[in-house]
């Protein structure tokens, strides 16, 4: 079976999807304990360090997930901001360990520009869209994710956002500030984006044996390095990107990863839009 005769897409988790005890099925897999050799850390005694940590523990249980069972080449694959550096790994188009030292450059960058600048992220949860949008321009915060109906976040300075927290109920929805070291998709990764095309230049990029879909354009990745440091910065288009497999022909969704967040995302998005 080729990709093109296959309906499965494959997802991959970003932070947040993380869980103390998350690798215990993967201990003795061969990637996880490469990966950890990599780093020169474990990153799973250390995930209350926050992203430093969180990212790399993320993606090698993804990575090890993915391994883990024979699978028939997908139609497609996405993943969510981090995931995008695992669907990358899965599909050929980035070497492990050459992901390893990226992912870990990765979250040392973003840990390091959050340090510069107290910031944070909120998921608006309910409420219309156009009503959420309105408000993060009059608070001056980024969107951050629209990751289904019902279900956006934004990022920007802390007491920006707590001013969207505290105006929630007004436009109809629930806020809920999330647990993250820094505004995320916003132009206060600005630093973190320059660090990332620094070691994006120094990584082999080959052609994926399959579709990676774009947080940032949810189409097929053209020019990787570029878009990866680009995304930093950008809203992850989550929901658009789940309609786009939808319409290439994805009908099944298999998850890798610990938890089962992005298959919650995609019943709620492919339920609005039916």
């Amino acid at each position: 079976m080729t990709s093109s005769e296959t309906t499965t897409a494959l997802l991959f988790p970003g932070q947040g999807s993380h869980a103390v005890g998350m690798e215990e099925p993967h201990r003795d897999h061969p990637l996880l304990q490469r990966g950890i050799e990599l780093l020169g850390f474990d990153p799973f005694e250390r995930l209350a360090d926050g992203t430093r940590s969180h990212q790399p523990a993320l993606f090698l249980c993804s990575m090890c997930e993915w391994a883990a069972g024979e699978r028939t080449p997908p139609l497609a694959a996405a993943g969510h901001s981090l995931g995008e550096y695992s669907a990358l790994t899965a599909a050929g188009a980035i070497d492990f360990e050459d992901a390893v030292r990226l992912v870990d450059a990765r979250a040392s960058a973003m840990s390091d520009a959050a340090e510069l600048q107290a910031g944070g992220m909120v998921a608006m949860l309910g409420g219309e869209r156009e009503d959420v949008y309105e408000l993060a321009a009059e608070l001056s915060l980024s969107l951050a994710n629209d990751n289904a109906p019902g279900q956006i976040v934004l990022s920007g300075r802390m007491d920006d956002v707590d001013s969207a927290v505290d105006g929630a109920e007004q436009i109809g929805c629930r806020a809920r500030k999330l647990d993250v070291g820094g505004a995320f998709h916003s132009p206060l990764m600005a630093p973190a984006a320059d660090a990332l095309r620094a070691a994006l230049q120094d990584t082999e990029i080959g052609e994926p044996a399959f579709p990676v879909l774009s947080n940032g354009s949810t189409k097929p990745f053209g020019d990787v390095r570029r878009e990866l440091a680009e995304n930093l910065l950008k809203p992850v288009r989550w929901r658009e990107t789940l309609l786009e497999l939808h319409a290439m022909g994805a009908t099944d969704y298999d998850e890798c990863g610990p938890g089962a967040v992005l298959r919650g995302l995609v019943k709620r998005t492919l339920r609005a839009a039916a």
